[in-house]
């Protein structure tokens, strides 16, 4: 194959969709962004409003969008007009917004326009690349993907050697986006070494870890990417087969992930010879069987073959026996969405952003007592405070940081004085502090670290699948030793108890969770130990 084998195929498919947004350029397009955020105030109810008051304009298109990753401005809308200018609002709701909308629509300026300052300073701090584009297209539409050069990457990955892609990805430095950080090429050389008929490779878009909900945005917004990315490690994972893994709950994920998915076989982006390079390879989506354990890698394999929601051994490791026994790749959907444009963006500017030991850009679910809540992001290196000052706007006015949860419930907790440390993989402090799959939780200075710390226990042991003892058995007393103690009935032979509990949890374990499971509490007695009040007792 030359390197420009498969380029004809692509630039037919986007020469019809150049032409027909050609076509479209003289319709005014109302946009809504309309994500699993936003549907929690009504962005649902707004997108069916809007499209009823236009259903008659064959001049205005009412598009469903997803979020831009400004959570805090839900329902946003944007009219976007044949001139060029756009029209934006935000936190939609009132009788007022949609007369509003429909002047705007029509050509008028609006009367009350909100100012966009909180807008520009949310997105100011950031690095965009993974989210652009979303908010503004249409998540399922191949005519919109491709004319803004989606699946060029795809067409130029299968026009290199398998090993080529390899060698790119590795040069590039791309590390999972999932939590452990392990460079992602290195599975799919793994799994290629492996002499089988069949390999396969599974996106992990499970995500059931609280705050935390990157995956959910991309999936929603542009779930174009994530296939795309998807063909492009399984074609270098010498993969026929790509299972997409979302969670149980992530219904709206789901549809726009099977509907991208729909047009894009339909247009032999998917399926047998994709785009004339001889290269099959089928995609479906399966949904999770509900759960946080669900999102380890074996867990997830036994409940996409019909097995227990919990973990297997290793060895083996997925890339020697996976799925039904054959070799078997486990991405991130973050992860797989970074590829297309390190395929077209080159190793260069990938690696220009973010650290040498992890490059690249870091999305990063902002939630709890900030001004601004919602999707960021921005380049690794960047620090836990800058996130939660810059992007978030800080907390109340009036009120001081107390402390922020990163990492979610596999992590710990960092007070107010540690929060200029850089998001990196790996520890973020030794206490047991993780950047995980990049939640931070903000919390201010009224809220109580022992009780935060007693419900991220709480919640491992109820989510454990109770298949090891030392999970089983050990995260309920961790749980229950942290609510005496927040509840200012602890003893000191609890905080002993909570010590060794978090050693031997940690290190018994089958897997991540309760491997996990004692962090919350070692970064707990390290830095409020002394104000818990609490000796212990040996």
């Amino acid at each position: 194959m030359t390197s420009s084998d498969c380029r004809p195929a692509w630039q037919i498919l986007r020469d019809a969709a150049v032409e027909l947004s050609a076509a479209q350029s003289n319709v005014t397009r109302v946009v809504v962004q309309w994500g699993h955020c936003s549907q929690a105030v009504g962005a649902g109810d707004v997108h069916r409003r809007l499209a009823n008051l236009f259903q008659d304009r064959g001049d205005v298109s009412v598009v469903a969008a997803g979020c831009d990753g400004a959570c805090f401005a839900a329902t946003q809308v944007v009219v976007e007009l044949t001139d060029g200018t756009a029209r934006f609002f935000d936190r939609v709701a009132s009788d007022g917004d949609f007369s509003q909308i429909v002047a705007a629509a029509n050509g008028g300026a609006p009367e009350h326009a909100r100012p966009q300052i909180e807008l520009e300073a949310f997105f100011s701090a950031q690095h965009v690349a993974l989210m652009e584009g979303i908010g503004s297209v249409d998540p399922v539409s191949l005519d919109e993907y491709l004319a803004g050069q989606g699946y060029l990457g795809l067409a130029d990955a299968l026009s290199m050697s398998p090993d080529s892609v390899i060698a790119l990805a590795l040069d590039a430095g791309l590390l999972g986006r999932g939590g452990a950080y392990f460079p992602a090429a290195r599975k799919w050389q793994a799994a290629r070494r492996v002499e089988s008929a069949r390999r396969h490779l599974v996106v992990n878009a499970e995500e059931g870890e609280p705050g935390v909900f990157k995956d959910r945005h991309l999936m929603e917004g542009n779930p174009h990417r994530i296939i795309e990315g998807a063909l492009i490690a399984a074609y270098a994972a010498g993969a026929g087969n790509v299972v997409i893994y979302i969670n149980a709950e992530a219904d709206l994920s789901a549809d726009r992930m099977t509907a991208a998915l729909e047009v894009a076989r339909t247009a032999g982006l998917v399926g047998d010879d994709v785009l004339g390079s001889g290269f099959d390879c089928a995609v479906t989506v399966r949904r999770g069987a509900g759960g946080y354990v669900c999102g380890e890698e074996t867990t997830l394999l036994n409940t996409v073959e019909g097995r227990r929601r919990e973990p297997r051994l290793r060895p083996p490791f997925p890339t020697d026996a996976g799925l039904y026994g054959e070799p078997t790749v486990i991405n991130n959907a973050e992860t797989v969405a970074n590829l297309p444009a390190i395929l077209l963006g080159g190793v260069r500017r990938f690696a220009s952003v973010g650290l040498i030991e992890a490059r690249g850009t870091r999305l990063v679910s902002l939630s709890g007592a900030v001004q601004r809540p919602g999707l960021a992001e921005v380049p690794m290196g960047t620090t836990v405070r800058q996130v939660i000052d810059l992007v978030g706007g800080g907390v109340s006015e009036g009120r001081e940081i107390g402390f922020a949860a990163v990492g979610g419930p596999s992590s710990g907790l960092l007070p107010a004085s540690e929060l200029d440390v850089p998001l990196r993989p790996g520890m973020l402090h030794p206490s047991g502090v993780v950047m995980g799959a990049g939640g931070i939780t903000v919390f201010d200075d009224r809220a109580s670290p022992a009780e935060v710390a007693a419900r991220l226990s709480r919640y491992n042991a109820a989510e454990s699948c109770g298949k090891c003892t030392p999970c089983r058995e050990g995260t309920p007393r961790i749980a229950e030793a942290l609510g005496r103690i927040a509840a200012g009935d602890g003893k000191g032979s609890d905080v002993q108890d909570l010590q060794d509990l978090a050693e031997i949890v940690g290190a018994a374990s089958l897997c991540g969770l309760g491997q996990m499971a004692g962090n919350p509490v070692t970064s707990l007695l390290h830095f409020y130990g002394d104000a818990l009040g609490i000796t212990p007792s040996r």
